[in-house]
């Protein structure tokens, strides 16, 4: 597009942005709205007339429009809008990536339960010998996920801890082998899933499949849900340099970097409540009531599902129905 067809077509949204910023009456909401789509022009424009001085006069509104929208804004505003706002259209925008990691670990489950069912040998090669053998004696013993018991409240709040930890790292690792293409994040997406696979189908082999239902997914709905979350941030990272589209590739890895990365950090409070589950609560799976422990798992996976399947679905038909930039919002259809 010529610059002078780029002005005419956008030039009356930033006067009335500049309007906007200086009026007591704009909600915050309409400011992140049109801050949004002015942080788009600018990086437009700077891939295609860096020498402008039109770049000159959106970059200047640009940082006017962060401090006078941000910069006043408490912390606790900031956080809430990272929640309620910025992660769900972030979400909206590239859900095709996360719906491409969900159905991607789904399919290494399905892979890892094939394996074990025409391959005797295949769960000791996924979780080693020592564990399967470990876990059949347990069986034998009428206590098939007594791998979760602790002894003492101490041995609880360490595994909790250790567990939490684990799992933050596994989230960030995911994220971060992103940045080779998106390879690095699907090979750990798939060998969990492999492994998901392959422990449950040994259950059910031997029997047991609602016993260990019960106990794994009290904390393994957030904690594995969370993981497809993390792994779809990955692919996004990797594929934003890949594919930079209007964005330099520089560009392109800062800015859908930095929005996977929100996405990640929104996850940890839900690894964290999978670990204070599986240190607190899944030892005594087997011993609460059947409803109980359904009650729970139902209520885990569906929290984590609502916020990151529907609700980001929610904030972008608000925003749609309160912006004139339906454009910008389902630019990823």
């Amino acid at each position: 597009m010529r610059e002078v067809a780029f002005i005419k077509q956008n030039k009356n949204q930033w006067l009335t942005f500049e309007k906007k910023l200086n009026s007591t009456s704009a909600s915050s909401e309409e400011l992140h709205q049109l801050f949004d789509k002015l942080t788009t022009d600018l990086a437009y424009a700077q891939t295609y007339y860096p020498k402008s001085k039109l770049v000159i006069y959106l970059n200047a509104l640009t940082t006017n429009a962060y401090h006078k929208i941000y910069k006043k804004n408490t912390f606790l505003k900031d956080i809430t809008s990272l929640w309620t706002h910025d992660v769900p259209l972030i979400m909206y925008r590239n859900r095709k990536f996360f719906y491409l990691s969900i159905a991607f670990f789904l399919l290494s489950v399905g892979l890892g339960v094939l394996g074990t069912y025409f391959d005797e040998n295949f769960v000791r090669s996924i979780l080693g010998d020592e564990y399967v053998n470990n876990t059949l004696q347990n069986i034998k013993n009428g206590d098939p996920t007594a791998v979760y018991n602790n002894e003492s409240l101490s041995e609880d709040i360490f595994s909790a801890v250790t567990i939490t930890a684990n799992n933050l790292w596994v989230g960030l690792q995911c994220f971060f082998y992103g940045i080779l293409g998106g390879i690095g994040t699907l090979r750990i997406l798939f060998q969990n899933g492999v492994m998901v696979g392959a422990f449950q189908s040994m259950f059910a082999q031997e029997g047991v499949l609602l016993q260990s239902v019960k106990a794994i997914w009290i904390h393994g709905s957030m904690e594995i849900f969370a993981a497809t979350i993390e792994g779809g941030a990955g692919i996004m990272l990797g594929t934003s340099f890949l594919f930079p589209g209007n964005l330099t590739r520089k560009q392109s890895l800062l800015v859908k970097g930095k929005q996977a990365l929100m996405v990640v950090i929104s996850t940890f409070p839900f690894t964290i409540s999978a670990g204070l589950l599986e240190g607190f609560i899944t030892q005594y799976a087997n011993e609460l009531p059947i409803v109980i422990d359904f009650i729970i798992i139902i209520v885990s996976l569906s929290c984590i599902v609502f916020y990151y399947l529907v609700f980001p679905f929610l904030v972008a038909r608000k925003q749609v129905e309160s912006s004139k930039f339906f454009a910008e919002i389902t630019d990823e259809k």
